[in-house]
């Protein structure tokens, strides 16, 4: 049937794939880092504490405080081409562009900061994507990561007239391609050293304890990622734990632990000279894996007598990254379009 003169134009139908990751400030600066805490720290799944109670906290001291503190931290590994989440979050997309055929958009936003979730969600609709996958990069589910990120597409969706249909990208902290992709990235890593580590750490993102006790299953999925991955690991640990631990605290609350700065201190105290780390939990290098980890983590270990450091770099947008993306987005996009 031919269409009306006057009918609005419409696009080929096509599937979207949406890569959200959590976000970034827009330059190394403290204006710029204000305006990200002040989103990223507002959010309700980020901080459980009523707002009456938290906003005066938040907006009266951290936010007057913290900015130039992280701007500084930030320009420590700040890139040529910007942020280095933001960087590699779109250098996997790119790479993933034409992984699913020409009729399937890939694309990339950030929870906090821009590309804004609603804005890509949106162009992706005007595009044509009758249908899309929503993807959030974090292996190991969290009420503050994984779900928030999801929550901020559903609220562009419940403001859409013609909504698409929608899928999530589910957990993947057990997926063997995932613990597969870990595993060659510690061998290669660890083959490139110039020093055979003593002491093997693998640092998550650390969460509140409440976050355990409230019923998040976080904490376990780091416990099982770490699990699988030291029997994975096995001829190269040659007995010699996987430790782990659990980074980034922040607040007077309880939080997961070990913490990893403490871990790094107590190894070293203990007699450990060469310790590498790494953070599977996180799919792409950003502050507190370059900043926090391979520079801070870095200078506590050897001022508490270690005297070699290594920080083994995430699976970022590596062959066997994009690789395990790749397959696990395709498990997810079956009956969508037709995958070889």
């Amino acid at each position: 049937m031919d269409l009306p003169p006057d009918h609005p134009a419409i696009p080929a139908p096509k599937v979207g794939v949406l890569l959200m990751n959590l976000g970034t400030p827009d330059g190394p600066d403290a204006k710029s880092v204000k305006r990200y805490l002040g989103e990223f720290l507002s959010d309700r799944r980020v901080v459980e504490i009523p707002p009456i109670a938290w906003q005066p906290i938040l907006r009266g001291i951290i936010l007057n405080t913290r900015p130039r503190k992280s701007a500084h931290a930030y320009q420590q590994v700040w890139r040529e081409d910007g942020s280095p989440l933001a960087a590699i979050t779109r250098a996997q997309a790119e790479r993933l562009k034409t992984a699913f055929g020409p009729g399937v958009r890939v694309d990339w936003a950030m929870r906090y900061g821009r590309p804004a979730i609603a804005e890509r969600l949106q162009a992706m609709k005007d595009a044509g994507c009758e249908r899309i996958l929503l993807a959030p990069l974090y292996p190991q589910y969290c009420a503050a990561t994984t779900a928030t990120a999801n929550d901020k597409a559903f609220a562009h969706l419940a403001r859409m007239r013609w909504q698409p249909a929608i899928r999530t990208l589910p957990p993947y902290h057990d997926d063997a391609r995932y613990i597969d992709a870990l595993r060659a990235s510690v061998e290669t890593g660890l083959a490139q050293l110039d020093f055979a580590p003593e002491a093997l750490i693998a640092s998550f993102h650390g969460m509140p304890k409440r976050t355990l006790e409230l019923g998040d299953p976080y904490h376990c999925h780091c416990q099982k990622t770490a699990r699988l991955l030291a029997d994975a690991l096995a001829p190269v640990l040659a007995g010699r734990p996987l430790t782990i631990a659990f980074q980034s605290r922040f607040g007077p609350a309880k939080w997961l632990g070990p913490a990893t700065d403490e871990t790094l201190v107590a190894e070293a105290k203990a007699g450990t000279r060469r310790v590498a780390i790494l953070a599977p939990g996180f799919s792409a290098d950003c502050l507190e894996t370059l900043e926090e980890l391979a520079i801070r983590g870095r200078e506590s270990f050897l001022a508490a007598g270690g005297t070699h450091f290594a920080y083994l770099p995430c699976l970022n947008d590596e062959d066997g990254g994009i690789a395990m993306l790749r397959d696990i987005l395709a498990r997810e996009l079956e009956g969508w379009v037709p995958l070889p």
